[in-house]
């Protein structure tokens, strides 16, 4: 049941799924890879404010440090994870955007706008850094100048970007797990990596010490849960009717069991005890979420996800009807239920991944700054 590589959000749910992903792991996205970019891009962009880089140059000097730092991180010794292995300086999108935000969240950004905005302001900054009002002691006056990096930064290794590794120092990871108490310090991304809680679990409420989270963490990691294996009969009804739509006898079965253990997955975890009063009001404090999209999720836990209603959800006619209208009102012509050359792309699975929040990246990350952490002790 869990082993489909769709991930896709077919139905619709993904401000629910990002509510409690941003609650959990803030800063993180899917397509990151490992912590240690959050260091390789300040240390580009600081390499070329020293050098006074000037504005009209800033992008593709910053390009081309990137450029190398893919190519160095592939002769280092640890090379999985690089952002741009295969496709090198054809990169469409590089590293420093995929964490902007994150740096940003994390506190390691100071400056407050997007890369395009800071490339502008370099001039002006440099001119302001050359005319800084000093006190007495030959030291800038508080608030006279503000910096576009945190302080505190580790300084870049000699060499850097022409030599780089994922590998973090112990200063590094040390200064990581600052920057997440200090910006993020409710979240379960400090909680673990403050109580050094690493793990090579699939989903976050299979961590091994899941027992040991506090309370409030043990809760929402709870809701999160009991949403993501909800939700996923959901994601596979729609799939058996797409099966039925094609005529294909192998792939109805197919999705004829996988509703079948996702009954036995809902039984086995208790799911009719779900105070899911309390589950929105978690995801309300979290983020907005549409008004269709609350409907659809309240209409789906209503008709399918009642003892009495699991074993027959694939053929609920009200279940079907929902999903249906759901993807209508989602993709209006272009809705595989309805457009027969969009139902002849399916590739036979749409969107049925299990919802793990991050877990995948966010759990690399924080491994990545334990073993830093261990580094030298």
């Amino acid at each position: 049941m869990f082993q489909e590589s769709d991930t896709r959000d077919e139905l619709g749910i993904g401000t629910i799924r990002d509510a409690f992903s941003n609650m959990f792991f803030p800063g993180t996205t899917t397509i990151q890879t490992r912590v240690k970019y959050m260091l390789f891009i300040p240390w580009i962009y600081l390499r070329h404010e020293k050098k006074k880089t000037p504005s009209r140059e800033i992008a593709q000097k910053v390009w081309a440090d990137e450029v190398a730092l893919i190519r160095a991180l592939k002769n280092s010794d640890n090379p999985e994870g690089i952002i741009g292995d295969a496709a090198g300086e054809s990169l469409q999108r590089m590293p420093s955007s995929i964490y902007w935000y994150g740096l940003g969240r994390w506190g390691i950004r100071k400056f407050h706008g997007s890369s395009e905005e800071l490339h502008r302001y370099l001039d002006d900054y440099y001119s302001a850094k050359t005319n800084v009002l000093l006190d007495d002691d030959k030291e800038p006056v508080s608030g006279s100048l503000r910096h576009n990096w945190h302080q505190g930064l580790p300084p870049a290794p000699a060499g850097f970007p022409y030599e780089a590794s994922f590998r973090l120092n112990r200063v590094q990871a040390e200064y990581l797990t600052d920057r997440i108490m200090h910006q993020c310090k409710d979240s379960l991304l400090a909680y673990l990596v403050s109580n050094e809680d690493q793990s090579n679990s699939k989903y976050i409420w299979e961590h091994p010490e899941l027992s040991r989270f506090p309370e409030a963490l043990q809760d929402r990691i709870n809701h999160a849960r009991n949403f993501s294996l909800a939700i996923n009969g959901a994601a596979l009804l729609y799939n058996l009717l797409l099966a039925e739509q094609r005529n294909s006898d192998e792939l109805v079965e197919r999705y004829k069991q996988k509703l079948e253990q996702w009954v036995k997955t809902m039984a086995a975890i208790n799911y009719w005890s779900w105070n899911q009063m309390k589950f929105w009001e978690l995801v309300d404090e979290a983020g907005r979420i549409p008004v269709p999209t609350r409907r659809f999720v309240s209409d789906w836990l209503r008709l399918a996800c009642r003892p009495t209603r699991w074993h027959r959800v694939a053929d609920n006619k009200d279940a079907r009807a929902l999903i249906a209208l759901r993807e209508r009102r989602l993709k209006g012509n272009r809705a595989r239920l309805e457009n027969r050359r969009a139902l002849e792309l399916w590739t036979g699975a749409a969107g049925t991944s299990v919802l793990s929040y991050r877990w995948p990246v966010a759990q690399r990350m924080v491994n990545d700054i334990l073993d830093g952490v261990q580094e030298g002790m």
